[in-house]
């Protein structure tokens, strides 16, 4: 129930906790950000979700120090009793860049995170960070940012009368790769991964981009029906594939696949073991 409830004003929420340091440079307090996602203990939110964002920092070639840094936070304890005092407890100040970390790797199946996780994406000044990540970090980022805007357009799609998901989606890839899914698998010789999962930085901007353009579209044509949805879907790609050979870039269903992004996020996990191994 509490999780269901929480950020249904995540704009408002965040922006609330927010503080300005003497310098004028924003930050967020760990222990305010943790129930805003829906975490009750902080033993866990600090060891697995903030240790997961830390090493994600790492990973893409950030100082640590600069995106969570360690401070003291004094609370009550024993409130109401004669054994009331206070004690010194562990907190973080956590940077725009951290907090999108941390919703990045908090528990997808709560709510909070979810909406955390679009509300960081669209404030995160995303050009900035994308710079500063290595090739791996680049794919990272933006597999997560084509899943959390793809659910959106799917939820989109469903409000407007799409029933076919399967055909909806496709329509995107006949767009932008000229080809259906199953083509594109096809000549890529990925066998039934999906096409997303194995697909550059570059490939995935380009979904990304159909993926948002498409949300938006629907939404400001107020487009009705499963058909004219889908028909929608396959224009915005077919406009982003023109776009991509107008400026003489490789078409999507040309460029090599990658390792599947699963071993990328084992080599996060393995090297957040590592750390954690070297810290305790």
């Amino acid at each position: 129930m509490k999780d269901s409830s929480a950020l249904r004003t995540p704009h408002k929420d965040f922006e609330n906790i927010k503080k300005i340091d003497e310098n004028g440079i924003e930050y967020w307090e760990a222990r305010e950000f943790m129930p805003l996602l829906g975490y009750v203990k902080w033993s866990n939110f600090d060891a697995i979700v903030i240790e997961k964002a830390k090493i994600a920092c790492k990973n893409s070639r950030q100082r640590i120090e600069n995106h969570f840094t360690d401070i003291g936070k004094m609370i009550k304890i024993a409130v109401g009793t004669a054994r009331e005092t206070t004690r010194v407890v562990k907190d973080y100040k956590l940077s725009r860049y951290a907090c999108y970390l941390i919703a990045q790797n908090g528990d997808p199946s709560k709510n909070a995170i979810a909406r955390a996780q679009t509300y960081f994406a669209i404030q995160t000044r995303r050009q900035e960070i994308f710079q500063q990540l290595d090739k791996s970090g680049q794919r990272l980022f933006l597999r997560g940012e084509v899943k959390t805007h793809n659910k959106e357009l799917n939820a989109t799609a469903y409000g407007v009368g799409v029933k076919n998901f399967g055909k909806f989606n496709n329509a995107g890839y006949l767009g932008l790769y000229g080809m259906s899914k199953g083509s594109v698998q096809l000549k890529k010789k990925i066998g039934k991964d999906d096409v997303l999962d194995r697909a550059g930085a570059t490939e995935l901007a380009a979904n990304l981009f159909r993926i948002t353009q498409t949300d938006e579209k629907l939404k400001r044509e107020k487009v009705k029906g499963e058909g004219k949805a889908t028909f929608t879907h396959i224009v915005v790609g077919q406009k982003v594939r023109k776009s991509i050979k107008d400026i003489g870039g490789t078409m999507p269903e040309d460029l090599l696949p990658e390792p599947h992004i699963k071993e990328l996020e084992r080599l996060q996990r393995k090297q957040l073991k590592s750390h954690k191994r070297k810290i305790s």
